[in-house]
């Protein structure tokens, strides 16, 4: 091809990291074996509706592995919970002798 032009710039998702990578492909795995593969999709919509049912799925109620048989949300949210009841203490606790 004569004046072809080239990009010599790669993806984000070319970039990524190996383990960015692993997770993508696991996650993708996980989509179409636990809703796309169960579903006999007939158009757009339909696989829209069964996709972002899945994600919601897997986001509030599917436990994981890595985070101890729990969802995702209940992870990010015993964390944040966690985070708030230790900044809402003392850096010191006083007995009840210290005064």
């Amino acid at each position: 091809m004569v004046g072809a032009a080239i990009s010599t710039t790669s993806s984000p998702l070319i970039a990524a990291s190996s383990d960015c990578r692993a997770m993508i492909e696991r996650l993708w795995r996980s989509l179409k074996q636990e809703a796309v593969y169960l579903h006999e999709l007939r158009d757009g919509f339909q696989a829209k509706r069964v996709i972002k049912d899945w994600i919601g799925f897997y986001n509030t109620e599917r436990p994981h592995t890595a985070l101890d048989k729990r969802s995702p949300d209940d992870a990010v949210f015993d964390a944040e919970r966690t985070k708030r009841r230790h900044e809402n203490q003392p850096d010191y606790i006083l007995g009840p002798d210290a005064i």
